[in-house]
């Protein structure tokens, strides 16, 4: 009986090698059978809103007459601005900020203290508008104010796009696009042709100054400090070939 065993289990361990060499080489084949590409699009634009704030503010050891004189200084800034042609619903005046302040003052003894030395009021102006070159000027000119004895503090304009979803959308269509042309040049520089589309992963949207050497971002980027911006977007498909 031995004597057949040997030959026996010969076979069938020849068998068992081919049957796993065959689905190897099928597993392998199948997954040769599917690519994966990443397409790109990018497009300049330029930004359509400007947002710019500033602050000023008023001190005095009598809160009614800081505010009286705080006051005064929101009706000057608004007849400022309104003179500079700036819509009055393009101005959004924030409530008032009043902070109590104190110095710190040390007797001949040493030791410290604190001294009530006034109230500080604080109050923010921002305008909102389409007419960016008109606000960009307001803003260089802006210190004018200092003349009137008014403290106003300003801050860089922000820029945003308002068609920004529209933009998104197009990007999207292009970056499609672009995959599916690399994954058809792909296909047929192996004799094959594109079956279908099994997989699409859409990658993270990123808005940058033109010609900036602005990092990008993992979560994405979204530049509101240049007004020229360049808007990006990526796209992973996957791909069965026939």
């Amino acid at each position: 009986m031995k004597q057949y065993l040997t030959p026996l289990s010969i076979g069938v361990t020849a068998i068992l090698t081919a049957l796993i060499l065959s689905n190897a080489y099928k597993y392998r084949f199948k997954s040769a059978e599917e690519i994966s590409v990443v397409g790109l699009a990018e497009v300049d634009f330029t930004s359509d809103l400007i947002v710019w704030q500033g602050s000023f503010q008023r001190k005095s050891m009598d809160l009614r007459d800081a505010y009286a004189l705080l006051k005064a200084d929101e009706k000057a800034i608004r007849a400022y601005f309104s003179g500079k042609k700036i819509q009055d619903t393009a101005m959004v005046f924030s409530s008032v900020s009043i902070e109590k302040e104190f110095d710190q003052t040390i007797d001949s003894r040493g030791n410290a203290s604190s001294v009530f030395s006034g109230y500080r009021l604080t109050q923010r102006v921002k305008i909102q508008s389409t007419d960016l070159e008109r606000i960009e000027s307001v803003s260089r000119e802006v210190t004018e104010l200092i003349q009137t004895g008014i403290e106003f503090q300003s801050e860089e304009p922000l820029y945003f796009y308002t068609r920004l979803s529209s933009l998104k959308m197009d990007l999207l269509a292009k970056a499609s696009a672009d995959a599916r042309k690399r994954a058809e040049t792909i296909a047929s520089s192996v004799d094959s042709r594109l079956e279908r589309l099994k997989r699409a992963d859409m990658g993270v949207f990123q808005i940058t100054g033109k010609n900036s050497n602005e990092d990008y971002s993992y979560g994405g980027a979204f530049n509101t400090s240049d007004k020229h911006k360049t808007a990006s977007i990526t796209i992973r498909m996957d791909y069965r070939l026939k």
